[in-house]
């Protein structure tokens, strides 16, 4: 993943003004997406906060509902990346180029197959950003996932007129990305959350905790987010709790999750009912509990 210098002196510490923007909203279809959870996470967002950083951003739900004047956003699924930065710099051109893709079973597979190519790479940022929103919006169930070589899997998905592209929420997020200061990166979240200090506000959606061995979704990038990650996402937390940051974030609520997080000093866990309507397997859709654990800040 390329490194991107998020320090205190590259994240600047001033107040931007800009325009509140509610057509922005996430683009893409995304598995453990938090559209049906924000109004809960925004009972746990702090009164005041300065910096907002999202080191798992995927969609950007809560994101583009709180709309933070100055946030640092982060993922390690370098594609999804890439269409924030096209959506920011080109949000015409991507819109122009995604309408171009024939809604057919056959252009999809062609599609789907480029990242198994060797010149792959020599696809432009916009081409990249144009294929994954197309692949997003035509795949089974509207999944993002991808192989252990980074390969995008998931099978066409038959729908009969899907929106491949929302102009006016491309717009929209291109504009607010444009008028706040947010910076984009694609790196470990440790490095992603290296800038933040006293009376910054961080939001962690990791890849969740299995509820079981057959309910594991974590291949929406290369690397696979086993409890070995959990437990680095745990120390990471612990870290921020002591440079003085407010930390909220969802996880499965599983006995494993439960008890990394068990020191009531300096952690609350509240469980939550969460609907989950993206899933390779019917039966696993539907109400499910999740976790969300801040370290005892005062909310809004």
């Amino acid at each position: 993943m390329a490194k991107v210098d998020v320090s205190p002196t590259k994240v600047q510490r001033k107040k931007v003004p800009f325009r509140r923007n509610d057509l922005a909203q996430p683009f893409l279809k995304w598995a453990g997406g938090k559209r049906q959870l924000v109004s809960k996470l925004r009972e746990h967002v702090p009164r005041k906060y300065e910096l907002y950083f999202e080191p798992f951003v995927g969609a950007g739900a809560l994101l583009f509902d709180l709309q933070p004047r100055e946030a640092l956003i982060n993922d390690a699924n370098k594609e999804l990346i890439n269409c924030y930065q096209v959506i920011k710099e080109d949000p015409e051109g991507l819109i122009a180029h995604a309408r171009e893709h024939p809604h057919t079973k056959t252009h999809f597979y062609k599609l789907r197959s480029l990242d198994r190519k060797p010149d792959f790479s020599s696809l432009s940022p916009l081409e990249r950003a144009s294929r994954i929103i197309f692949l997003n919006k035509t795949c089974y169930n509207g999944l993002f996932r991808v192989n252990s070589q980074g390969q995008f899997n998931v099978p066409f998905g038959n729908y009969r007129n899907p929106a491949i592209v929302d102009d006016v929420v491309i717009r929209a997020v291109s504009r607010y990305l444009n008028e706040a200061k947010i910076n984009i990166s694609n790196c470990d979240f440790d490095e992603a959350l290296s800038g933040a200090g006293a009376g910054d506000f961080v939001y962690l959606d990791p890849p969740y905790d299995p509820l079981s061995d057959t309910s594991s979704f974590t291949g929406y990038n290369v690397i696979n987010f086993d409890q070995e990650q959990q437990r680095r996402l745990k120390a990471a937390c612990d870290d921020l709790h002591s440079r003085g940051c407010m930390v909220l974030q969802s996880n499965s609520a599983t006995e494993f999750i439960r008890g990394l997080y068990s020191d009531t000093s300096k952690y609350t866990l509240v469980e939550v009912d969460a609907n989950r309507n993206i899933n390779s397997v019917g039966s696993a859709r539907g109400k499910i509990s999740e976790l969300l654990i801040f370290n005892n800040y005062d909310v809004g």
